[in-house]
């Protein structure tokens, strides 16, 4: 309660507006956002949390396929004391009622991956800003799809990257807009999480301990695990992405330019089953993604990334992150720093310390209505950062390009271990326009 009071109080203030080309199709109430919700399960919900929290969105209306799902959402929402919002349920085109709906300004898509590009497409054309869970497509004609459509409706579309608003990813941004590393050479990210748990569940059993999946499984373990079953590259690069596009300034004076990947064998996900299970039927199956997926990607301007997919073994949580220029390095495993002439000579520093100096202004300033929120405090940015964009009528702080670009990653990877590590090209989804582009990604708080 006291942070939802404070939410109230101390909503961020619209500045600096950017008016839009499509600003008439919006509701003429713009000190409210009126949201629907496309997904309600354990993802959406925790958006539909944020919401709730706050006096300057209406959640107008949710739409699921599953009873389940729906059930928990409405007592989250009568527990929050709100009116419960219109349902839309009853089979796969359920959304597009949702979406005929002249009162709903923006939507947020948590569904499983297949839907999101069909979906996002629908809801732009029908004039409702998009905050979309992660990937925007499955091939490279769906991130173009996007993007032409984002293009045409003039409507943004962005997605909810939330480790871009991390708190040491933003606290090295900030050390790196202040020179403290030198010019950058070289970062590194990924998704390396144990997701074992999450891709099998038999609906039963505790949460994370079953060896099943698919439509009786229970959360992700519905949808996802099959990904793997079919697809082999970085089917989830967006949480080491993001962040580094924003250190290099990607689209922004610099871009990708190509890509190769790089793949173990699959072992992890049948060793698990059989272990917990054995000779169960899916500890045979033919787990088409590699164990541990390696990208890595050049730049226009000289530097390279190298991005990492490891969800299938035993380990703890890390992203990998590494930045590394001509006057230092940072790198989240170690928890550690070093700077030239300010660090001992060959001697890592504890980083907590460089953090508290260069923390950045927008997490000084937001932490109290952060405490709380989901993924220690990012989803609160990125959830503000989409509402404020909407309340403003202005672009989001991710736009429809970077999406796009760190979403693409998955079907440039898949192609490249397909056709034996080839490099790929990386699209110009700009066309040429980052050439001249400026990054503005957190430079101020009138929507982050």
């Amino acid at each position: 309660m006291e942070r939802r009071e404070f939410i109230k109080q101390g909503a961020v203030a619209a500045a600096g507006l950017t008016i839009l080309p499509m600003g008439s199709l919006f509701a003429a109430n713009k000190d409210k956002v009126r949201l629907g919700f496309i997904g309600t399960g354990e993802r959406g919900r925790s958006h539909i949390g944020e919401a709730l929290l706050r006096s300057d969105v209406e959640i107008v209306a949710v739409c699921d396929i599953q009873e389940r799902s729906l059930q928990k959402c409405r007592e989250q929402i009568t527990k929050s004391g709100k009116k419960l919002p219109q349902e839309y349920t009853g089979g796969l085109d359920a959304y597009k009622k949702l979406l005929d709906r002249k009162d709903i300004d923006a939507v947020i898509i948590a569904t499983p991956w297949q839907f999101h590009h069909p979906q996002a497409i629908d809801a732009m054309k029908a004039g409702k800003y998009v905050g979309c869970e992660v990937i925007a497509g499955i091939s490279v004609d769906d991130h173009w799809d996007i993007v032409h459509t984002s293009e045409k409706t003039g409507i943004p579309y962005m997605t909810l990257e939330n480790v871009c608003y991390r708190r040491d990813v933003m606290a090295v941004l900030n050390m790196t807009r202040q020179g403290l590393l030198g010019e950058l050479l070289h970062v590194e990210g990924g998704y390396q999480h144990n997701l074992r748990g999450v891709l099998f569940n038999d609906g039963k059993h505790t949460y994370g301990h079953g060896v099943e999946f698919g439509p009786n499984a229970l959360s992700e373990a519905q949808w996802r695990t099959q990904f793997n079953i079919d697809r082999n590259g970085d089917i989830y690069p967006t949480h080491g992405a993001g962040p580094c596009m924003h250190y290099l300034d990607i689209n922004s004076g610099n871009r990708f330019t190509n890509l190769v990947s790089f793949s173990s064998k699959a072992r992890g996900l049948a060793a698990y089953v059989e272990e917990l299970a054995p000779g169960n039927k899916n500890a045979k199956i033919n787990y088409k993604n590699g164990d541990v997926i390696t990208t890595m990607i050049n730049c226009a301007n000289g530097e390279t990334v190298m991005l990492s997919h490891d969800t299938h073994l035993p380990r703890p949580y890390s992203l990998g992150f590494r930045v590394q220029g001509t006057k230092g390095i940072w790198m989240d495993v170690a928890n550690s720093i070093y700077v030239e002439h300010q660090s001992k000579d060959d001697e890592w520093d504890n980083v907590d310390e460089w953090f508290k100096k260069y923390d950045h202004p927008l997490w000084k300033k937001y932490e109290k209505l952060a405490e709380g929120a989901g993924h220690g405090g990012m989803d609160w940015f990125v959830f503000n950062a989409f509402i404020e964009s909407v309340l403003q009528q202005k672009q989001t702080p991710i736009d429809v390009y970077d999406s796009v670009t760190m979403s693409v990653i998955t079907p440039l990877s898949e192609k490249s271990l397909a056709d034996g590590n080839t490099p790929q090209a990386f699209p110009d989804f700009t066309k040429g326009k980052w050439q001249t582009r400026k990054n503005t990604f957190a430079l101020d708080d009138s929507g982050f």
